[in-house]
């Protein structure tokens, strides 16, 4: 039997809002990778300054060691205070 042209409208409608949904839902998922993605990123960002400034005290220590190794002659030996 053949549709009339008021049961072809409302299918028409039909398939327009579920395409419509689907592609709010496509949407909403792009958003949330996104989002996870971008949070990854900054995370690993984070982590990374973290250690950067850790080997930079590291090294900075290691230099006022030497430092006060050369002017004292003693290894480990604090350097010596200005007097005022």
């Amino acid at each position: 039997m053949a549709q009339t042209r008021a049961q072809r409208s409302a299918a028409a409608k039909k398939a327009a809002a579920t395409r419509k949904r689907n592609a709010a839902k496509r949407s909403q998922r792009s958003a949330k990778s996104s989002a996870s993605g971008t949070t990854k990123d900054i995370s690993r960002a984070a982590k990374s300054v973290k250690s950067t400034a850790k080997k930079a005290a590291k090294a900075v220590g290691k230099r006022v060691d030497a430092e006060s190794t050369r002017v004292t002659g003693r290894k480990g030996a604090k350097p010596a205070r200005k007097k005022r």
